[in-house]
This record gives structure tokens, sequence and C-alpha cells, in this order.
């Protein structure tokens, strides 16, 4: 055939299977032939020289029959090592450490055991609960429905709800509780729907807010229980909130009534209103409290309020601010008692309701302890409002006496407001309160002027030596005459010429070279007694008492412009100046 066809151009096919094979005889045997077996049979072996071929990346990842296992382990996350085709050699050895390992056999099935992964569990089960995904049964309105879960938040659990109402339990469900479950109470027509439906599909469950609802309407008379519990952890606070005011105002007026600087101000203001009016009233209600601070004088433009309060601590000095002593008032000023009366109502309401609520519970109450219990409560409540009325009655009535006691008109009475009376009484004690310390610092403020007033120009020695006890009076004030401080202002002069000319000899002596010792220590001691003589004198001078001393007219000093000036006129007419005069005959004419 070949010689009767001559070989034709190489094709793309044949080109790429000749390639092929060249590349496998120079990889060795454990190359493929991509054509047929008996072809890739017919290759040559590979010479016994050639090192082995290199293992693939898939051949190293395959599993060791040795280790196979029944269970899924926990994998290490390493980095494998790639062994090089030529194994380098080097000063410790050739190739790498791990060619040199021994070969270690381990306990397989402990090793399975110990490290056996569960991280299996939780894909499977998520993605169970993603692909499987339980229907609910939703009855209710949706905006009922979440405000109901939004309340069971802060409630507990259902079954610890039921079982807290059936037997009163306050620890496991407070006050704030019961009243966020008597809003979310199912009503008859809930109840019916909520059932119907779970009769109608049984095998699917309700949702949490229809399981909620269903569960507390298996209570029996749940709305009477509730009721009733709310009522008895509530009924300490309401009880307090009409005691304390009533209490309170029944103080106030005990106080108002014996507080002596009150009535005094009332004197005081009725005296001076029946002055300015030319009357001769017995009294003024007490309305007119409320603008005595408005009535301001023509002249200094003070309000009445602070010429009484000065003229109350100017004449009685035993006299308070009022505020600090009516305390009761003015917590009675802030208290509607209007509002009180009606909260008196509706309790002696909710303890007749309570009644009711009980009888509906004791036809499904088996527990007669809790029964009785809540019995002896409601007779204890209602002998306490009962009590309350009466007390509400009587503060009341003596309130309307107290107002007649302060001249209040009868046929006004009835119509004054509790709360409007002490809110005046309350902010006029305030004022004067304000207006008092006012009117006391002013007083404190002109008492410290006189005395500083008093002491204006003395010394501080003077004021102060006047001021001890102890001290004589000869060292405060000591007469002195005339004429002997000008003797002793004339012996003074002498000694100082003496003591000058005598300075003045002795320098002469020295420097026309006088040496004797006798004579020069004479002098030198007459100078030191003469220097002695004038210091003990200048300091009795000195610390003479100032009023006592020859006081001479004080002279305005003239500005050194004008003195210069002075002494150029004078240069000019008289020709220059003399030459002054010593130092002692400036301080005698100065003295």
């Amino acid at each position: 055939l070949t010689g009767r066809f001559p070989p034709g151009p190489p094709g793309p096919a044949s080109t790429q299977r000749g390639q092929q094979f060249q590349e496998g005889r120079a990889a060795g045997s454990g190359w493929q032939c991509p054509g047929s077996a008996s072809l890739c049979s017919s290759l040559p072996p590979p010479p016994p020289g050639a090192p082995p071929p290199p293992f693939s990346s898939s051949s190293s990842q395959l599993p060791d029959p040795a280790f196979a296992k029944k269970r899924k382990t926990v994998k290490l996350f390493w980095k494998e090592l790639k062994q090089s085709d030529s194994p380098r050699k080097c000063k410790f050895g050739r190739g790498t450490v791990w060619a040199s390992l021994d070969k270690v056999t381990v306990d397989t099935a402990k090793l399975e055991h110990l490290f056996e992964s569960k991280a299996k569990e939780l894909p499977v089960a998520l993605k169970k609960g993603a692909e499987v995904k339980k229907a609910e049964m939703l009855v209710l309105d949706p905006k009922r429905s979440n405000a109901i879960n939004i309340g069971m938040t802060v409630l507990p659990a259902v079954h610890v709800i039921k079982t807290a109402v059936l037997n009163f339990d306050e620890f496991a469900i407070n006050k704030e509780g019961i009243e966020k479950i008597l809003t979310m109470t199912p009503s008859e027509e809930e109840k019916q729907k909520i059932q119907e439906a779970q009769l109608a599909n049984p095998d699917v469950p309700l949702g949490s807010a229809e399981q909620f609802l269903l569960t507390l309407s298996s209570i029996s008379g749940l709305s009477a229980r509730l009721q009733l519990w709310a009522f008895k952890l509530n009924y300490e606070t309401l009880e307090k909130e009409i005691a304390e005011p009533l209490f309170d105002l029944k103080l106030g007026m005990e106080q108002l009534a014996e507080n002596k600087t009150f009535k005094r101000i009332l004197a005081t203001l009725l005296a001076i209103g029946n002055f300015l009016n030319n009357t001769s009233a017995k009294g003024f209600e007490l309305n007119y409290l409320e603008k005595v601070t408005e009535v301001k004088d023509t002249v200094h433009r003070q309000s009445l309020l602070h010429h009484t309060c000065n003229f109350i601590v100017d004449n009685y000095t035993d006299t308070s601010d009022v505020y600090s002593e009516i305390p009761s008032i003015t917590r009675s000023a802030k208290v509607e008692f209007e509002q009180l009366s009606d909260n008196l109502v509706q309790l002696e309401r909710k303890c007749k309701t309570s009644w009711d609520n009980l009888k509906v519970m004791s036809k499904h109450e088996t527990k007669a302890v809790l029964k009785n219990k809540l019995t002896d409560f409601l007779k204890d409540c209602t002998e306490r409002i009962i009590i309350l009325k009466v007390v509400h009655r009587r503060i009341i009535n003596r309130f309307h006496s107290f107002l007649l006691y302060l001249g209040q008109p009868s046929y006004s009475v009835r119509d004054t407001k509790v709360t409007h009376f002490c809110k005046i009484i309350s902010e006029f004690s305030l004022e004067y309160r304000t207006t008092r310390e006012r009117v006391l610092t002013q007083k404190h403020k002109r008492a410290t002027h006189r005395e500083r007033t008093k002491t204006r120009g003395k010394m501080i020695t003077e004021v102060g030596l006047g001021r001890r006890s102890g001290d004589s009076p000869s060292l405060v004030s000591r007469p002195v005459d005339p004429e002997p401080a000008q003797e002793e202002h004339e012996n003074m002069k002498n000694m100082l010429n003496i003591s000058s000319s005598t300075d003045h000899q002795g320098n002469l002596r020295r420097n026309r070279g006088y040496r004797s010792k006798t004579p020069r220590d004479d002098s030198a001691s007459s100078q030191d007694d003469a220097t002695d003589e004038i210091m003990d004198r200048l300091v009795k001078s000195v610390t003479r008492n100032p009023a006592e001393r020859p006081s001479s007219p004080k002279t305005r000093k003239r500005s050194r412009l004008n003195r210069k000036s002075c002494e150029c006129y004078n240069t000019e007419r008289n020709g220059p100046l003399s030459r002054p005069e010593p130092v002692v005959e400036s301080i005698s004419s100065s003295k």
C-alpha cells in the first residue's frame, strides 16, 4: 500500500496525535494514548534508568485504603507540601525531613470515635427548618394579634399566668401585669371564632395570640378574678390618696389658727387699711391677700406688703416667716378636693363591684381558704370606706366653720373651694417670707453702714483700744497740755542743732590733723547719747494719739507747673533765690 499510494501531507488530526505520542514516550509508561488500546500496548517500555513519573494532585488526594472510615471526622485545615521531582541534597541530608520519617500506625477506631464530626446535624436541621415551615392558624385581626404579641413579651408564660390567676399569686404577676391582662381578655366572639377554627382544622396549630387567648378563656370567671385581684392590690394606694389630703387639711387649719405672726399681719393690714380708707372696719375678706403685693406707695414704689413686713419686724421681734410654719396648707393647695370626693365615690363603687365579683368566683372556686381570705378583705375594706366617708364629711364641715372663724360671710362659705383658699394662704405666706428676708437684709446693711460711719477717720489702734474691755482709759485718751508739747519741741530742735554743730566740728578737727584720742572719744560718746535721745523722743512723738497732736491747718498742694512758674517769676524780680534754710528749720515751720 505504501508503494502504491505515496504519503500525502499530514492533516491536523494526525499531527496532534503524533505530538501526544512523542510526549507520551518522553513521560513514560504513565501516559495513555488517546487512540486505540492495541496501539498503546505495542509501545516499548521506558528505559530502566529513567526516574518514576511524579504523582499528580488527583492521586495524592485519594484516600488510603488503610484509613477507611465509617463516620465523618473533624478535618485538619493544613497546607499540604508538594514533593519535588528531584530531591536536593543539603548539609542535613538528601530530600526533606518528611522523607526520612518512619511510618506510624495509629488506632483508627479510637480516633474516629474521638474526632467524630457533629457538624452534619446542624445543616440538616437548618435545611429542614427552612424547607418545612409550620403553618399557623390566624383568626384574630392583625392589629389585635400584634397588640397581644407585644403584651406577651412583658408577661410570664401562659401556664404560669393561669396558675397565678387561679391562686391570686402576687409574686408571679404584679399590679402592672394584671392591668395588662385585663386589656387582653378575650371576648365571647373571639373565643367562639378560635374554637370553631380549631374544630375545623385540628391538625393546624393556632397562632401565638390565638393560643394565649384560648388559654385565658379556659380560666373560670377570668374577668371577675382579675378585677377582684386588681382592687385588692390597688386599695391601699387609693385609700392613701384620699386620707392624706384630708389629714393635711385638718392639720393646716390648726396650724393657721395658732399662728401668731399671721394674726399680727392681719392686724397690721387692718390698721393700715382703716387709716387709708378713713374707716373703722372690723375685718376684711381674706381674698384681699392676693392684692396686697399690688398696692404700692407713691414715693418709693414699695408694696403694701413691704411696709407691713417692715412694721412687724420693727415692732415684733418674735415673729416668723409664716410659710415654714404652715406646710400642711401648702400641701393642701396642690390637691383637688373636688376630685378627691369623686375618688371616694369611685372607691365605694369598686368595693361593691368586688363583692359581686367574689360571688361569681365562688361558683367555680373550690378552695375555701382563698374564698375566706377574700371575704375578710372585702369586709375590712367596707368598714374602712365607711369610716373614710365620715372623716371626709366632718373635715369639710370643719373647714366651713374655719372660714366663719376667719370672718368669711356665711352665704359664701359653701361656695368657697378648699384648694383655692389654701392656695391664697400659701402664696401670700411665700410672698411674706421673701419680703421679710429682703427687709432683714436691708436692715443689716444699714446697721453695718452706721458702724462704719462711726469709726470713719479713726485709727485702727484707737478703735481697737476703745473696744477692749480690759484697757485703761489712759491708753485710749491721754490729755496733753500744749505748753509741755511746745517745750518738748524746742528741746528737740536745740538738740538737733547741737548734734549738727558737733558733727561739723569733728569733721574740721579730722581735716586739720588732730590726733588726740580723748577729745575724739568724748565727741563720739556725746554724739551717741544725743542720737539715742533723739530716737526716744521721735518714738514718743510717733506713738502719741493723733487726736492729741497739735494740728496745723492743711494747705492745698500746688502743682509742679505753678511752682516752677513762681520760681521763675521770683528770679526775674528779685534775682536768684536765696539758699534754703536747714532741714531743722523747715521741720519746725511745718510743725
